[in-house]
């Protein structure tokens, strides 16, 4: 059956985590949309020569942005990153933490929390649906996309037993040949971060998902790389 990748706007419902409902505030904002409008608001529009860069993604990509001035020293390097995130809770605020941004380029690692089941379940084609819908809207705006690898997981600490480790390294099998189809960047954490079982290594690691400084500093030239590739691309029309 062909895959129809057009972003529909489904209700929102409010999700149950353990035995109670999420806080009112949360609940009201699924996407989170309120952690980033404020410095959003108040980010400059990009120089001429400014070549922008938007990182966006989940609790890794949010850890990480504290790091940026001494890993990405002088690069105009922006995190939006929200802990716990999902794609669908990323494609809705797409638009207002990554396009209106004007960036150059957009980094993309998003997938793990869906796995998880952080807000429901998710097969791999509803994140794959996601992640082209970003990389669409991404395009469709003349923005370059760098499609990162989901980092290796043996297992999640707040929810054991799911086994992710085969189901990342498909997606991420997915991921590369749907970047290479489209002309995206594929960058790739995992084979650099993988132990022999397929989850973090951990001297990268203190909870097996998400990476310490030593991991960053993995990730790092990683993503420089990816970034520099994709800047060489002419920006999408």
């Amino acid at each position: 059956m062909r895959r129809i990748s057009i972003v529909k706007v489904l209700p929102l419902v409010i999700l149950l985590v353990g035995s109670g409902p999420l806080p009112a505030q949360q609940a009201q904002d699924w996407p989170n949309l309120q952690r980033y409008r404020q410095a959003n608001d108040s980010l400059r529009a990009p120089a001429a020569n400014e070549r922008r860069v938007v990182f966006m993604g989940n609790s890794i990509t949010d850890s990480w942005a504290k790091f940026f001035p001494q890993m990405f020293p002088g690069k105009p390097y922006i995190g939006r990153g929200i802990s716990g995130q999902t794609t669908p809770q990323m494609l809705v605020r797409f638009r207002q933490d990554v396009i209106a941004l004007k960036p150059a380029v957009v980094v993309i690692l998003a997938g793990t929390n869906d796995i998880a089941g952080n807000t429901g379940p998710s097969t791999l084609e509803m994140i794959e649906d996601n992640l082209m819908s970003m990389t669409e809207l991404a395009r469709a705006n003349g923005i370059r996309v760098v499609l990162s690898s989901v980092l290796p997981v043996f297992d999640y600490p707040w929810k054991r037993g799911l086994e992710p480790a085969p189901k990342i390294v498909a997606l991420n099998a997915w991921i590369k040949s749907y970047a290479a189809r489209v002309g995206a960047v594929y960058l790739d954490y995992h084979s650099a971060m993988a132990d022999e079982r397929k989850g973090l290594r951990a001297d990268l690691t203190t909870d097996g998902v998400h990476p310490t400084e030593a991991g960053y500093r993995v990730m790092a030239p990683l993503a420089e790389r990816a970034i520099a590739q994709a800047l060489l691309q002419s920006a999408p029309r």
